[in-house]
C-alpha cells in the first residue's frame, strides 16, 4: 500500500475549485470516482476522454472476444478495500452467462476484458448523472499555466479553467525497432500498433507472421489470430525469448520477506528473490507466491534502490519481471500451448536486424541470440508488440511536449514515464515540483515502482484522489479560517 505522506501545500483556488483529469481509462476514472466520494466539499470534476464511456481506456475498450483479463475476477476491483466487488457485480448480473469459457475448473473467473470496462463505467454512471463528475468527450490539445490556474484547450474548441490537473493519459504506443517503421510502412500487412481496432483483420488464415515482442500483447495477438481462424506459422521474437507465464494451478501463499533487510542493488535483490524461490519450492510453494510477495512489497523495495540501481534493474531484469509478474489468462495460455505443440508457434531469442518489402512479402534478417549467423526469413505479415514506449511519452502528444518545454514536466530518470514526487506531483526540468499538477497511473511508476497491474493502478488512483482531496480541504481552510 502506498504510504500516507506529509500535508500537501495549499493551493490558491476559486470558490468552487475545478479539478481536471486528462484521460478517462481506469486510472483517470478511478481518480474521479474516489474524489467525488471524498469529503472535500463539492469540487467540479471534469474528465477529458474522447471515448463514449469513462473507465475503459485502451485495455478495456476492446471488443475482441479473445482478450481476457489476466487476473482472476476475484482480485479485480476499483475499490482497494473491497477486492471482491467486480466478482460480486458479475454474479449479480449473471454477466458471464454467454461466456462459458470464462469459468475455470477451480471456479475462478477470467471473463472477457471488456466486461471490466462495463463494471467501471457502471460505477461512474450515477456520478455523471448527478453532476458530481463531468465527462468532456474531447481530446486535450493544450494545457497552459495562466495566473495561478490551468487553461485546458480541447479539440472541440472548449477552454476549461482548472485549479488542479491530474495527467492520467493512455500508454504510449509501441515503437518498432530500428528502421522497421519506415522500411515497412507501405506494406499492407505491417501492423505497427495493435491498439487500433481491427488492425489484425488484414492477416489471412495461412499467412506467415512475425511478431516482434513476446509479452502480454503478443499473447493477445496470437489468441486473437487463432480466434479468427489463423493457422499459419507464427514466429515471436524478443531479445531474450521469454514467454509470458500463466497462473499457478491453485492459489499460492505469499512467501518471503524482502523489506526487513531491503536490497540496495539490483543484483542483491535478484539474489534474494532466487533464494526465496528455492526455499519456497522446498515447502511446496511455487515461484508465484514469491513474485506476488515482491509485488506486494514493491513500493518499499523500489524506494530502497538508488536511481542508478533502478536503472540497472529496468535495463537488465525488467523482461524477467514482466513475464513472471504479468501472467496470461488460462484461456490464452491454452492457445499458446496448443500452437507450440502443433509446431505453429516458434519462440525465438534475438532481434530483427533489418527488413524490407519484396513484392507481396516482407524479407527479414533475424539475429538469433548467441549465434553469429543471421537468418533470412520471408513473412506475409509483421506485427509490433514491443509494449508501451513510456520513455517517449513526451513525444506522443503535443500538449505533453509543450508542458515539458514550459518547464512543468520532465522524464523520469529510469525511462519509465514522467518524473514526480512521492506525492505524485509533477517535477519539471529544474527539479521543482508543482503541487497543482499530478501524475496518475503507470506514467508515475518511475517513482512508485510497480504500477502496471490493475490492483496497483486502482490503489494509486485512490491515493491520487486522497492527495487532491487534502489539497482542496487545506485550501478551503486557508480561504475561510475559523
Amino acid at each position: 500500500m502506498i504510504p500516507a505522506t506529509m500535508q500537501p501545500k495549499p493551493l490558491p483556488t476559486s470558490e468552487q475549485p475545478v479539478v481536471a483529469i486528462i484521460g478517462g481509462g481506469v486510472s483517470g476514472a478511478g481518480v474521479a470516482y474516489h474524489l467525488a466520494r471524498a469529503n472535500c466539499g463539492k469540487p467540479a470534476i471534469v474528465v477529458f476522454e474522447p471515448r463514449a464511456e469513462l473507465g475503459r481506456g485502451l485495455a478495456y475498450d476492446t471488443a475482441d472476444p479473445a482478450h481476457r483479463i489476466n487476473v482472476p475476477a476475484a482480485k479485480m476491483s476499483l475499490q482497494p478495500d473491497d477486492l471482491g466487488e467486480f466478482l460480486a457485480w458479475i454474479e449479480a448480473r449473471d454477466a458471464v452467462a454467454g461466456d462459458p469459457e470464462a469459468r475455470q475448473p477451480d471456479g475462478s473467473l477470467f471473463p472477457r476484458r471488456r466486461l471490466f470496462g462495463e463494471y467501471v463505467a457502471s460505477l461512474l454512471k450515477p456520478l455523471l448523472e448527478d453532476g458530481s463528475v463531468r465527462h468532456c468527450r474531447a481530446a486535450v490539445t493544450a494545457v497552459e499555466a495562466r495566473a495561478g490556474r490551468w487553461s485546458i484547450l480541447d479539440d472541440r474548441g472548449g477552454v476549461t479553467e482548472a485549479d488542479i490537473v491530474a495527467i492520467a493519459t493512455s500508454h504510449p504506443p509501441p515503437i518498432a525497432p530500428g528502421r522497421l517503421a519506415t522500411r515497412l510502412a507501405a506494406h499492407p500487412r505491417f501492423v505497427a500498433d495493435t491498439t487500433k481496432p481491427g488492425v489484425l483483420e488484414v492477416i489471412r488464415p495461412q499467412d506467415r507472421v512475425l511478431i516482434i515482442g513476446n509479452g502480454l500483447t503478443a499473447a493477445d495477438v496470437i489468441a486473437s489470430l487463432a480466434q479468427r481462424g489463423h493457422d499459419g506459422p507464427v514466429t515471436a521474437i524478443s531479445r531474450r525469448g521469454l514467454r509470458s507465464r500463466g497462473h499457478a494451478p491453485v492459489p499460492q501463499e505469499l512467501f518471503g520477506d524482502f523489506v526487513s533487510d531491503a536490497a540496495h542493488s539490483a543484483v542483491s535483490l535478484l539474489r534474494g528473490i532466487r533464494a526465496a524461490i528455492g526455499a519456497a519450492k522446498a515447502q511446496g510453494i511455487s515461484w508465484h507466491g514469491v513474485i506476488d510477495q515482491v509485488r506486494a512489497q514493491g513500493y518499499d523495495l523500489w524506494q530502497a534502490l538508488p536511481v542508478a540501481e533502478r536503472r540497472r534493474l529496468v535495463r537488465h531484469l525488467r523482461p524477467y519481471w514482466d513475464v513472471h509478474r504479468f501472467r496470461i489468462a488460462p484461456q490464452v495460455e491454452a492457445v499458446l500451448d496448443a500452437a507450440v505443440a502443433a509446431g505453429r508457434l516458434d519462440i525465438l531469442a534475438g532481434s530483427v536486424a533489418d527488413a524490407r518489402i519484396e513484392g507481396e512479402f516482407i524479407l527479414c534478417t533475424l539475429h538469433p541470440r548467441h549465434q553469429r549467423q543471421p537468418l533470412e526469413r520471408r513473412y506475409d505479415a509483421v506485427v509490433v508488440t514491443t509494449g508501451p514506449a513510456h520513455g517517449g511519452i513526451l513525444e506522443t502528444q503535443p500538449w505533453l511536449a509543450a508542458l515539458a518545454t514550459d518547464g512543468h514536466l520532465s522524464l523520469d530518470p529510469t525511462g519509465l514515464g514522467l518524473a514526480c514526487t512521492e506525492r505524485s506531483e509533477a517535477i519539471g526540468p529544474s527539479g521543482k515540483a508543482d503541487p497543482s499538477l499530478l501524475i496518475s497511473g503507470p506514467l508515475a511508476r518511475g517513482t512508485f515502482g510497480e504500477l502496471m497491474g490493475l490492483p496497483q493502478v486502482t490503489e494509486h488512483a485512490f491515493f491520487i484522489a486522497g492527495e487532491i482531496a487534502e489539497k482542496l480541504r487545506t485550501s478551503a481552510t486557508n480561504r475561510h479560517p475559523a
